[in-house]
């Protein structure tokens, strides 16, 4: 803590310009012949004056650990001990206390994130990420990589709501990637990021060292121009390359479909069977999405698809759903806070909440519902996890149809099924709790066995620590309430058995 009086020597975010506040080159100077206003009449700019995120948007010329946004990243190797200026000076301000937690979460994966407390930095949070060793022989990988690490940023603080991020370099010197081309990708991600789902986001910092500041100074026009001058200005500045609508790299030979046996008579008959399922069903995405059902299930029933060739066909069904998952907008699903990831339970495991009572059934498009779901937890069910279901003051309107539950358990991928080690069920009514049985017994297999019915929130901590667990404020009243109730239950019965004894005693 600072002395009294000192001067903190956190940065007050709140303090630094926006990127739209900053001062451009004057609209007047700015250099725009003839053929580039034909330019951006011909071909529109793919990333357009939006001053809405300019003003999100905050450059910023010094130490990533002074930032006192919700969180800051921190760049490191995939052990999570890299020595560079930005991890030193982060492990420098937060205290031992951060080495000690880095230990539990045993290393990260290229171009994956993972999340501990800020400790003594003003930043709640530091989201941890490992950058990709950049080698030109390997630039598609290394462009992906880098992608996932700004993408997964920007997708954890969403789902943590956080309001702000600090973002370094996460490319270092030591992982050899070319700063130029490093800034292309992480100007791009962020900016479609914000555009399709950051509207809970309101502060992205990009800090940088002085030697870097060139660089994103000269760059950050290209994606968040400031004025329609600056738009056509540096429209022919931008890279051929700039991804899909994610901002994600495009690989064209990745869409190519390679078969494992090209020119066999069942690779032909799916194919022609897919193009008369087109035909007859119509070229819409929803259409596209299962092929002929009935023709498969009668199939299975006949014996005549193996089981092979039925995982084979759930897998190619469930990548669909999660590349949808992964292009919709589904910020407004999100904006419910129904479904989150918190901390993780006593054995480790992480720790996925849904809150019942925030999810309004009649008015949500479900099937956005079920594609948020398959992106929420894609990334989280590679490992054990539990699930926390708070059933807390639920209404009709809350409750999801069963068979809704059973298309979204058949289309999860066998991860979600297999990693589930419990389904704690916090505050259940005698209704739900035979709506669960059946459902169950009689639709799912597998599931009935890993759930646990808890009647209060002491039942769930002796699962889950409650510093590991983000419940709702309505959750913890109500708890209390019946916690109050029950003792004055409690209470007046002992006083029954203690009048009744007493009578007895005078007898």
């Amino acid at each position: 803590m600072d002395p009294l009086g000192a001067r903190s020597q956190f940065v007050d975010i709140q303090t630094l310009p926006t990127w739209q506040q900053q001062p451009g080159e004057d609209d007047e100077n700015i250099p725009l012949d003839q053929s580039d206003s034909l330019l951006s009449q011909q071909f529109p700019s793919p990333f357009p004056v939006r001053p809405e995120i300019n003003r999100k948007i905050i450059l910023f010329t010094g130490d990533v650990a002074l930032l006192n946004c919700t969180a800051v990243v921190n760049t490191s190797n995939e052990s999570l001990n890299d020595k560079n200026p930005v991890s030193d000076s982060i492990h420098q301000l937060a205290g031992p206390e951060l080495r000690d937690d880095l230990l539990k979460l045993k290393g990260c994966r290229t171009g994956e994130v993972k999340l501990t407390k800020g400790f003594n930095l003003a930043a709640r949070f530091i989201i941890h990420t490992v950058g990709p060793k950049y080698k030109a022989k390997y630039r598609t990988a290394a462009e992906s990589s880098l992608y996932s690490c700004y993408r997964n940023i920007m997708q954890l603080a969403v789902e943590q709501s956080m309001t702000s991020v600090g973002i370094c370099v996460v490319s270092t010197t030591k992982r050899g990637y070319p700063l130029e081309d490093a800034t292309h990708i992480a100007f791009r991600t962020v900016r479609r990021f914000l555009e399709n789902h950051g509207n809970s986001i309101e502060t992205v910092v990009f800090a940088v060292s002085e030697t870097e500041e060139s660089v994103y100074k000269k760059l950050l026009p290209l994606y968040y121009p400031r004025s329609e001058e600056e738009e056509k200005a540096c429209l022919p500045l931008i890279p051929a390359d700039i991804g899909n609508s994610e901002g994600e790299p495009v690989v064209p030979e990745r869409q190519i479909r390679i078969t494992e046996k090209p020119g066999t008579l069942e690779d032909d008959c799916e194919e022609e069977s897919l193009e008369l399922d087109l035909g007859q069903v119509g070229n819409h995405a929803f259409a596209r999405m299962e092929g002929d059902v009935d023709k498969q299930r009668k199939l299975i029933l006949q014996g005549q698809m193996s089981e092979a060739a039925m995982q084979k066909q759930h897998q190619r069904n469930y990548s669909r759903w999660l590349g949808r998952a992964r292009a919709e907008d589904l910020s407004d699903i999100a904006a419910l806070k129904a479904l989150y990831q918190t901390g993780v339970d006593m054995c480790g495991r992480t720790v996925v909440v849904v809150v019942g009572r925030n999810i309004p059934v009649t008015l949500i498009d479900l099937e956005k519902a079920l594609l948020y779901f398959i992106h929420v937890l894609d990334p989280i069910t590679v490992k054990d996890y539990v699930i926390v279901y708070f059933h807390t003051l639920t209404e009709e309107h809350n409750h999801l149809h069963a068979d809704f539950l059973k298309n979204l358990y058949d289309i999860v991928d066998t991860k979600f099924k297999k990693n589930l080690k419990a389904f704690y069920f916090v505050h259940p009514s005698f209704r739900s709790k035979v709506s669960s049985w059946f459902f169950t017994t009689f639709n799912v297999s597998g599931l009935k066995d890993k759930i646990r019915f808890m009647d209060n929130l002491s039942q769930l901590f002796s699962c889950i620590k409650p510093e590991q667990i983000d419940i709702p404020p309505f959750v913890l009243e109500y708890d209390a309430r019946i916690r109050v109730h029950a003792a004055a239950s409690w209470r007046g019965s002992l006083m029954a058995v203690m009048d009744l004894q007493a009578v007895m005693n005078r007898s």
